[in-house]
């Protein structure tokens, strides 16, 4: 409960930040060129609202709606989600939206979507200047990759450290290098001392989308960094700095170590009688250069009794600082980048399996840590930025985008589409969004109760 509540929290703090700022874009520009703004409201407000107040001598009331899908500016004189056509057919009055030369109804539609991208851009700035960057080259990975079934199918092994793809150097393990896994034909990796070539079918991304499992994750090596007490590890004699890099002879990681213990503990719950002992393991370990053997018998719960060093402690980390001046320029390279991946990514959405990954609010929710952790909080709500101006500005009717579509036909045929037309592509767009939006969320449900 307390995890379902943290990432809610997270998210609509998120969400209601980026709302505000991208209806705010609107609003900015719209009183920019004198046009009236009406109401402007956080979240919607069908039949009631949470919370409104209009100052004095102000033409616009501030409201709080109760729906939390998204939120609004009433702009005088527009076809809106506000579906007000009664006003549309009144004289046209100077303050309207529509009384406006085309470029700057252009710049009022676009308003949101640049604020958003702006806000990416300066969030990822000051993530970089309070935190600075961190990361591990794949390259360096000492003990290689896990990959999941799908793609051992393909060919990688565990272990593996990946090197290039079609002749490129991997750098850091995310969206990019994934991207360069599914467009690749060919993945060159580094397999007990020699490179080996691992040939990339074309529908690596749909058989990826289909499997619940991450493409791949880092092998860390298993060094301890304290002993308990009294524990079967200091019986043994095991000591801090110790690595233990095998169980009963075959290699391991740490979470495989982890991984064998809890199914060596699943199927002694299935025995039906203490002939095998399962407790008893052969741990090879090295120190001072030297590799050692020790056997050792776990506790009840399968536990040697240590705690491990952290990845940041065993994994070669290039860590880099940020000024604030150079904060900006890295930031925004960081932000294109994000952009950049999530577009190309985009493609796969109009596949079979990517139909099936389109996610609501719970998918969106699960993105944030289940710990406060302000990093990553900025972290994805930078991320969230980019995708909001992304869809925002796609050319759908009821979006920004479609808004825009149509004024850059104003421009160029030098006449307006007629309101009852703008009405009926107001109504389709909004069925397709919230059917998209039904979507989504059902494949939420069915995940949570199905998986």
């Amino acid at each position: 409960m307390e995890t379902f509540l943290i990432r809610a929290l997270q998210l609509i703090m998120s969400l209601s930040l980026l709302v505000l700022i991208h209806e705010g874009g609107h609003f900015l520009f719209a009183r920019l060129f004198k046009i009236k703004v009406e109401k402007f409201c956080l979240f919607f407000d069908p039949w009631f609202t949470l919370f409104k107040f209009k100052p004095k001598k102000s033409d616009t009331e501030y409201a709080i709606g109760w729906l939390p899908l998204g939120g609004y500016v009433k702009i005088a004189g527009m076809i809106d989600e506000s579906m007000d056509t009664e006003q549309m057919k009144q004289p046209m009055k100077p303050w309207e939206f529509r009384a406006k030369p085309a470029w700057q109804r252009l710049l009022v539609m676009v308003g949101g979507v640049l604020f958003n991208f702006i806000t990416a851009l300066f969030i990822y700035s000051m993530i970089l200047y309070a935190w600075g960057d961190e990361y591990i080259r794949v390259s360096d990975a000492p003990l290689g990759m896990t990959f999941n079934e799908t793609a051992k199918e393909v060919g990688f092994k565990d272990g593996d450290i990946l090197l290039f793809a079609d002749g490129t150097a991997f750098e850091r393990y995310d969206e990019k290098m994934l991207a360069q896994v599914v467009d690749a034909r060919v993945v060159t990796v580094l397999r007990d001392g020699k490179e080996a070539a691992v040939y990339i079918p074309e529908d690596m991304m749909q058989r990826l989308m289909a499997d619940s499992v991450k493409f791949a994750s880092f092998r860390f090596p298993y060094v301890i960094d304290n002993v308990m007490e009294n524990s079967p590890a200091a019986q043994a004699g095991l000591t801090k700095g110790d690595s233990i890099i095998a169980l009963d002879g075959l290699p391991i990681s740490f979470y495989e170590f982890v991984d064998a213990m809890g199914q060596r503990r699943d199927k002694k719950l299935e025995l039906t009688n203490d002939s095998i002992d399962l407790r008893q393991i052969a741990l090879t370990y090295i120190r001072g250069g030297q590799e050692h053997i020790v056997v050792l018998r776990t506790d009840s719960a399968f536990r040697i009794g240590v705690n491990p060093c952290s990845p940041a402690q065993v994994m070669p980390l290039i860590a880099k600082e940020y000024g604030f001046i150079e904060s900006f320029p890295a930031g925004a390279h960081l932000g294109v980048e994000k952009l950049k991946g999530y577009v190309n990514n985009m493609k796969y959405v109009f596949s079979k399996e990517g139909a099936k990954q389109i996610g609501g609010f719970g998918t969106i929710a699960q993105i944030f840590p289940t710990t406060w952790d302000w990093h990553q909080f900025w972290y994805m709500t930078a991320f969230l930025s980019i995708i909001l101006a992304f869809m925002n500005i796609l050319p759908i009717p009821a979006l920004d985008g479609g808004h825009v579509l149509f004024l850059i036909y104003e421009i160029i045929a030098r006449r307006k589409p007629s309101d009852k037309f703008m009405e009926y592509a107001q109504m389709v767009g909004m069925l397709l969004l919230f059917g998209l939006l039904i979507w989504a969320n059902f494949n939420d449900v069915i995940r949570f109760f199905f998986k």
